[in-house]
């Protein structure tokens, strides 16, 4: 039990419009059905310390909400006012994207978030590769914000007395310390919860002693395996002088612990949180109502203990949930989870948080689906060979040669910040041809959205900038029909595939619910037989066939790599889909001429839909 004569105010950052909105939601989630809370929890609950941006809640208003992520931020500032600590969470070499950026994107990036309203940049990487964390975090001072340095934590899913011990993490924060970069405060940040009590009040003890008297340490995990609590009492404990927390309906299972839980576990014992528990309930009523539309899924919303044998971050499982749903596939949730403990040993045990558990997961996922190193996945091929970075422990050289070979890339030790394209050419190169303005906004809107080969009409940043912006919502099924049919008929976010909803006809006194189909003019419907596996065609296409994805649900068209003439081999790549964020190739299923090309890049298809016709 702690306890403490002279009293102490622990200081808590508020996660639920950052993290619990990502944990839950993927960060799906409109600014109008969180702003008014944000607003009470700054001028009526006495918040201080706010996370607003950075991780997915960029990311999400970009490329889910058709909403721009400088604006929301702007907004929230505004909103809140100017005594309110805004705070992002950015990933060391990545920023707020998910691959390698150079230092010229990332100085873009420091200078607009201090912009838009952010006074704490809370950076980390995910290798815990101390040479990133100076380099990325020079920018960040430059900009004028807290600098606050994370050690990446996480509970290994194999025995190792080598990494992720409370040794092994105050060797990093020795580091950090003695380096040539203002570092304001250090945070033990364990995104997937899986970090035991005892190691956490070791280093926490350890690494006060280290830390200059006035520099504050901070603590952050999530509840997924329901030890939050235990581990921030801990960390108190030991000297951690502020905790994050969130607020239900978005608090506890993959999110933080809520705000009441903690306040009741410290009572009696000298410490006390900086905010007013006593009006927390007002923001969870303001939030269960505006939410009300939004489906919670039992997944990111209770605890499994499980996690501690795949340390998957609360951040991540709440989108990867959600995209599974989507593409049909939630049925091997548990298939995936086993195959972690695999790829975490043989990659070389970096810290499971973006982009390195998105790696593990779509490694896995991989495995799993096409049979293990079958697919090496390209963020976690080049994690093994050492473009982000040097891995914690040794990767197995097996797995390092089959990177190499998929990925046509050699091993590489030097410095992941220059081994980065230069993005930034390219963005206003493509803004150019667009005809749109050159603006450090845009530029780095489109910079953000690049990711590997994918081709530019397809980058998110630009479409948004052209009104193509699209609108996914992690809706109830009802409200996520109407809002589908709705976002299809708006100026800003035309329809580009087909959406299905319901309608009632009222006649002679009765009423009748038809299924409707909308569609963009000139594009082909797809009707499904009775089977629901092939279209309905015309008698002049009976000797045709279709090449369809192999994913039950929907899925976008990344690439059409032949045209209507096309002559086909058995097996070979025809069309590119995107799915969980990877992208996967459509081969034939047998030799022949392409016919008819069905589907557009950018189109969105499900295994009901041809993406071509062969004969």
């Amino acid at each position: 039990m702690i306890f403490t004569e002279k009293k102490k105010i622990i200081r808590v950052m508020l996660t639920t419009f950052r993290d619990g909105l990502q944990s839950s939601f993927g960060g799906k989630v409109r600014l109008a059905d969180f702003l008014p809370a944000m607003e009470v929890a700054a001028k009526e609950v006495g918040a201080r310390h706010l996370e607003f941006g950075g991780g997915a809640r960029y990311q999400a208003p970009l490329f889910y909400l058709n909403e721009n992520p400088f604006d929301t931020m702007n907004t929230i500032r505004q909103t809140v006012g100017e005594g309110v600590d805004l705070q992002i969470l950015t990933r060391s070499v990545s920023g707020v994207t998910l691959t390698t950026q150079n230092i010229s994107s990332l100085q873009l990036q420091a200078k607009l978030m201090a912009k838009y309203g952010t006074t704490w940049d809370r950076n980390f990487d995910y290798m815990n590769d101390v040479r990133n964390l100076v380099k990325t975090g020079r920018p960040i001072v430059e900009a004028g914000m807290h600098h606050q340095v994370c050690i990446a934590l996480m509970g290994l899913p194999f025995h190792s007395d080598k990494v992720h011990t409370a040794e092994f993490y105050l060797d990093i924060g020795r580091q950090i310390l003695k380096s040539d970069v203002q570092v304001d405060s250090i945070c033990l940040k364990d995104a997937s919860g899986t970090t035991d009590p005892k190691t956490i009040y070791d280093l926490c003890v350890a690494l006060k002693k280290e830390m200059p008297a006035n520099m504050p340490l901070w603590i952050h995990t999530h509840d997924t395996a329901s030890m939050a609590i235990s581990c921030y009492m801990a960390a108190i404990a030991g000297g951690a002088d502020g905790v994050d927390l969130s607020i239900r309906p978005m608090a506890s299972g993959t999110v933080q612990p809520d705000v009441r839980s903690m306040a009741h576990a410290l009572k009696g014992t000298g410490y006390e949180l900086d905010l007013d528990v006593s009006k927390v309930h007002i923001l969870e009523e303001m939030l269960t109502k505006s939410m009300v539309e939004y489906d919670f899924n039992p997944v990111t919303t209770s605890a499994d203990a499980r996690v501690i044998g795949f340390p998957m971050p609360g951040g991540a499982i709440g989108p990867n949930v959600h995209m599974m749903v989507k593409a049909g596939l939630l049925d091997r949730y548990s298939d995936i989870l086993a195959e972690f403990p695999v790829v975490v040993e043989a990659g070389g045990a970096w810290s499971s948080v973006t982009p390195g558990s998105q790696q593990y997961w779509l490694q896995a996922f991989n495995n799993v689906l096409l049979g293990r190193w079958k697919k090496i996945d390209a963020g976690y091929g080049k994690s093994v060979l050492g473009y982000f970075g040097k891995t914690p422990l040794a990767p197995d050289p097996a797995v390092v040669k089959i990177a190499a070979e998929q990925l046509e890339m050699p091993p590489f030790d030097g410095d992941p910040l220059e081994a980065a394209p230069n993005a930034i050419n390219g963005a206003n190169e493509a803004l150019k041809d667009s005809g749109l303005p050159i603006t450090d906004e845009n530029t780095f809107l489109v910079v953000s959205s690049m990711v590997g080969n994918k081709k530019m009409q397809l980058n998110e940043g630009l479409r948004f900038l052209k009104g193509k912006g699209k609108v996914d919502l992690p809706l109830k099924k009802s409200k996520k029909e109407g809002v589908a049919v709705a976002a299809a008929t708006s100026t800003s976010t035309p329809l580009t595939g087909p959406v299905v909803t319901t309608c009632q006809v009222e006649e002679g006194g009765k009423t009748r619910s038809f299924k409707v189909t909308v569609a963009p003019l000139g594009s082909t419907v797809a009707a499904k037989s009775s089977a629901g596996k092939s279209p309905v065609v015309s008698k002049n296409e009976k000797e045709l066939f279709g090449v369809y994805s192999t994913f039950a649900g929907l899925v976008q068209v990344v690439d059409i790599k032949v045209k209507v003439g096309s002559e086909v081999a058995k097996g070979q790549s025809v069309a590119a889909i995107e799915a969980m964020k990877a992208t996967y190739d459509i081969k034939a299923p047998k030799a022949g001429t392409v016919q008819k090309i069905q589907v557009d890049v950018g189109d969105e298809v499900d295994s009901s839909k041809p993406i071509l016709l062969m004969q």
